[in-house]
C-alpha cells in the first residue's frame, strides 16, 4: 500500500502566482507587449483545470513550483548579464519538467537575450507599476 498526499489549494495558487510573475516581471524585460500578448493568445504557461488534475500529488506540485522558480531565477540573473553555461543545462532540465506536466513553455535559453531591450528603460502594459497614485 502506498500513501500519496494530494496537492493543496495553496500550491495551485502559488503556481498561478508564479505564472503571473512571468508575465509581469520576466517577459517584459525580454519581449515587447505585442509578443507577450501573443504568448497569452497561444497559451504559454496557461494552466487549466486538467493540468491541476495531472499535478495531483504534493511531490508533483512541488516539482512544478520549483521548476517555475528556478527558471525565474535563471532569467533574472540573465537580465543582469550573469550568464553561465551551467544555467542553460538547468534551464533546459526545468523546461522538460514543465513539458512532462504539459505546461506549455516553448522557449530555449538562447531566446532570452537581455540585449534586445534595456531592462531599466522598458515600458510595458504587463509590468507592475512601481508606484500608484490615488486621485
Amino acid at each position: 500500500m502506498k500513501v500519496l498526499f494530494a496537492s493543496t489549494k495553496e500550491q495551485e495558487e502559488k503556481i498561478n502566482e508564479l505564472v503571473n510573475y512571468f508575465y509581469s516581471d520576466i517577459f517584459p524585460y525580454y519581449y515587447d507587449d505585442e509578443e507577450i500578448a501573443e504568448f497569452k493568445n497561444i497559451g504559454v504557461l496557461k494552466i487549466e483545470k486538467h493540468h491541476f488534475e495531472k499535478i495531483g500529488t504534493l511531490k508533483e506540485a512541488y516539482q512544478v513550483i520549483a521548476s517555475l522558480q528556478t527558471i525565474i531565477v535563471i532569467l533574472e540573473e540573465k537580465i543582469h548579464k550573469k550568464m553561465n553555461k551551467r544555467y542553460e543545462e538547468i534551464f533546459n532540465h526545468n523546461v522538460q519538467i514543465l513539458n512532462k506536466y504539459t505546461i506549455p513553455f516553448p522557449f530555449f535559453y538562447i531566446q532570452f537575450n537581455s540585449n534586445q531591450k534595456t531592462s531599466t528603460e522598458s515600458f510595458s502594459i504587463y509590468k507592475c507599476a512601481a508606484n500608484e497614485m490615488l486621485i
